[in-house]
């Protein structure tokens, strides 16, 4: 097998993996929203390749929006397409025509590929 093949093969491989960011959003207001774009990702800080968000759990995709309680905080998952082995700090970006979206930036990797992230 040619090495070009062979590279292709192993980059294939690592793509069948997801990260996970558990995040915590707490209300600024009495009554506050959120919601989630299908234009975010996960983006290698060494390389600026994007990887996109596959699934969400507990919270609206954009154009809707879901409701953050007053003195509790709403919990949500974002799952997203596996980074390469050798990406070792990435950025979560929202990426939206508009102000406010998120951006987490130079988040060191960990073994897990689970994270937390409490705003």
């Amino acid at each position: 097998m040619c090495e070009e093949l062979q590279f292709e093969l192993f980059e294939l491989t690592q793509e069948e993996s997801q990260v996970i960011v558990h995040f915590k959003i707490h209300s600024s207001e009495e009554e506050d929203a959120a919601r989630i774009w299908k234009t975010t990702f996960l983006i290698d800080a060494s390389t600026g390749v994007r990887y996109p968000m596959v699934h969400s759990e507990g919270i609206s995709i954009a154009p809707d929006w879901t409701r953050i309680p007053a003195n509790k905080p709403l919990n949500f998952t974002l799952f997203f397409k596996g980074l390469p082995k050798k990406c070792t700090v990435f950025h979560l970006v929202e990426m939206i025509p508009e102000p406010g979206g998120f951006e987490f930036t130079n988040i060191k990797r960990n073994s897990s590929d689970i994270y937390l992230v409490e705003m």
